[in-house]
Parts: structure tokens; C-alpha cells; sequence
């Protein structure tokens, strides 16, 4: 923002001294003012136009800055999705692996025991019905 005041100031100062040598050069005319009266004019045209680049100046500072507040904004929400979405896919995965692990493996066992159970109640109902015999039922020698 300086260098542009910098080179506004210039500029301005370089016109109101081509507009002051203008009116040097020119002479005096019966229709305009005379030199001096032009030199006041011009300077007072340059220091309108230099109040005029430094309203712009502040104007462009304010609006970067509201730019850059406005970027921040943007990247803190970037953030703030990103970590979303990272506790979200953290959660997917945990509940993926809780589901497929913990619960086959508990329903398993469950087959397994009331499957040996049933065997050893059927071996042991026909053993203790073949050792002793059932009643009614021909002896074997």
C-alpha cells in the first residue's frame, strides 16, 4: 500500500508542476488567470487527487484485511470438516470391526457347546440303554 501512496504522491507532484509550468510557459492572457491563481488552482487539484488515492489506499487495506479474515474463516472451517471427518471414519472403522469380531466369535462358541452337548446326552442315553438293556428287550449272550 505504501508504494502505491508513493507513486500517487509522484504522480501528483509531477502534475501540479507540469500544470505550473504550463501556465509559466503560457504567459499572461487577458482571458485567464494569471500565473499564480493557476499554480494555486493546480495545487489545490493535487492535493484533492492525493486525498483521494489515500481514501483508496485505507479503502483497499480494509478490504484485504477483510480478505484475509475471510481466508481464515474458510481454512478454520477446512479444519474443523476435516477432524469431522476423521472421528467419523474412526468410528466406521471401529464399529465395522466390533461387529464382525466380537459377535461371531460369542454366537460360535454358543454352537459349539449346545453341539457337544447334544452328542454326549445321545452317546449317554445310548450306552447306559445298551449296558443295561432296555426292558422287553431280548438279552444278548
Amino acid at each position: 500500500m505504501e508504494g502505491l501512496i508513493k507513486k500517487t504522491s509522484k504522480l501528483v507532484g509531477l502534475a501540479a508542476g507540469a500544470a505550473l509550468a504550463l501556465s509559466f510557459a503560457a504567459g499572461c492572457s487577458s482571458g485567464q488567470p494569471d500565473p499564480a491563481q493557476r499554480a494555486v488552482n493546480a495545487a489545490n487539484r493535487a492535493d484533492q487527487a492525493a486525498s483521494r488515492a489515500e481514501a483508496a489506499a485505507t479503502k483497499s487495506q480494509q478490504s484485504a484485511a477483510q480478505a484475509q479474515a475471510a481466508a481464515s474463516r474458510v481454512e478454520q472451517a477446512a479444519s474443523d470438516a476435516k477432524a469431522a471427518a476423521d472421528r467419523a471414519e474412526a468410528i466406521a472403522a471401529k464399529t465395522m470391526a466390533g461387529g464382525h469380531h466380537g459377535g461371531g466369535g460369542h454366537h460360535r462358541h454358543h454352537k459349539k457347546a449346545a453341539a457337544e452337548e447334544g452328542a454326549t446326552g445321545a452317546t449317554g442315553a445310548t450306552g447306559a440303554t445298551g449296558a443295561t438293556g432296555a426292558p422287553g428287550a431280548p438279552a444278548t449272550p
